[in-house]
């Protein structure tokens, strides 16, 4: 499938979910095959444009994601214009517009699912993008603010005018949050009613759920939670589109998995050898950097937010997540894991 004149190599995606989905969790994920695009931690416009070094840090990618969509969100036509070129001077194939995040703090600012109940505002930005950059410029949504304003359909056709090359729809609302079921139906008629790619989101934890949402109607699907819980779950969707049975994925393996994402997340710097997208016509601010202590502890802490997704249906799994919060040392996160995943007889899961 094409955004724009960006081509994807699968129709299946991540899904950009704050906190969990860094650079380094996205190499893994795409090692393992199955994956079209990745798509960034949300990124605030006006750090872009400030030149906030932790900003700059969540719009970071390595070639080996390609495809790959940053994310931004704001409230004003001019800052969002002018992240959106930062994000071309950085090289990225796609910038993406969050209008699906229901969380106060972003909605307060105008930004996030907010956007959704000002939809001609919501349009005045993508048109403000769109004129400002070269790439494609995409939109994730939701159903709407609350049930009682499901205005998607609204919204995506009028950003679709503005020259948005393609739509990702959560079928939640704002209010919804992540409770209750995602609106599959309310996807598919957006699918039908534009003539630009629209991707599906949610409720997708396994594999067969990914090809028969594709199946539905949609271009393509993004995955979030299911991906956190089973990082090859888009390649054991394409397993299924193929015709073939998705592959297992042993204990051994979901273990190595964790002690790779270790590694990468302890070498990981802006300054490390394959970060290289750095925008050189902006300020710098906060150049400030964690101390080795203050590194590891940063890791322990993503370890630790990935395991209570990553241990759900594991024989034991909650022992495993406890130990894990537990852990005080990166040594002992280790021993953990080796202990749980690779000390025992391969299970498949």
């Amino acid at each position: 499938m094409k955004i724009g004149s960006v081509e994807l190599p699968t129709p299946f995606a991540i899904a950009p979910m704050a906190g969990m989905t860094d650079t380094a969790f996205r190499r893994l994920v795409k090692r393992q095959g199955g994956c079209g695009l990745v798509v960034t931690e949300m990124v605030s416009s006006e750090g872009l444009v400030r030149g906030i070094d932790r900003t700059l840090e969540y719009a970071e990618y390595t070639e080996e994601e390609r495809p790959v969509s940053i994310q931004i969100f704001g409230g004003d036509p001019g800052t969002m214009a002018t992240a959106a070129r930062i994000v071309q001077d950085m090289g990225a194939d796609l910038v993406d517009v969050n209008m699906g995040c229901p969380v106060p703090k972003i909605a307060k600012h105008h930004a996030g699912c907010s956007l959704m109940r000002e939809p001609a505002h919501a349009a005045e930005i993508v048109a403000s993008m769109a004129k400002a950059v070269s790439i494609p410029v995409t939109v994730k949504m939701r159903a709407g603010w609350t049930d009682a304003d499901r205005n998607a359909p609204t919204v995506a056709r009028m950003v679709e005018d503005a020259g948005a090359a393609a739509v990702a729809v959560h079928g939640r609302t704002a209010a919804q949050s992540y409770s209750g079921s995602s609106d599959w139906r309310l996807i598919e008629q957006i699918a039908e009613d534009l003539t630009i790619p629209v991707f599906g989101s949610g409720d997708c934890i396994e594999p067969e759920a990914v090809v028969s949402r594709w199946h539905a109607g949609v271009e393509g699907v993004l995955v979030g939670r299911g991906v956190l819980r089973n990082p090859w779950i888009l390649a054991q969707a394409m397993d299924l589109a193929a015709g073939k049975r998705p592959r297992r994925v042993t204990l051994a393996e979901r273990g190595r998995f964790l002690l790779e994402y270790i590694e990468l997340l302890r070498d990981e710097t802006v300054d490390a050898p394959g970060f290289r997208h750095m925008a050189t016509s902006i300020p710098r601010t906060g150049t400030e950097r964690l101390t080795a202590v203050g590194h590891d502890r940063w890791v322990i802490n993503k370890i630790r937010a990935l395991g209570s997704w990553y241990t759900k249906g594991l024989d034991t799994g909650s022992q495993l997540r406890a130990a894990i919060n537990s852990a005080e040392t990166v040594g002992s996160l280790r021993d953990l894991i080796e202990a749980f995943f690779l000390a025992t007889p391969a299970v498949v899961s």
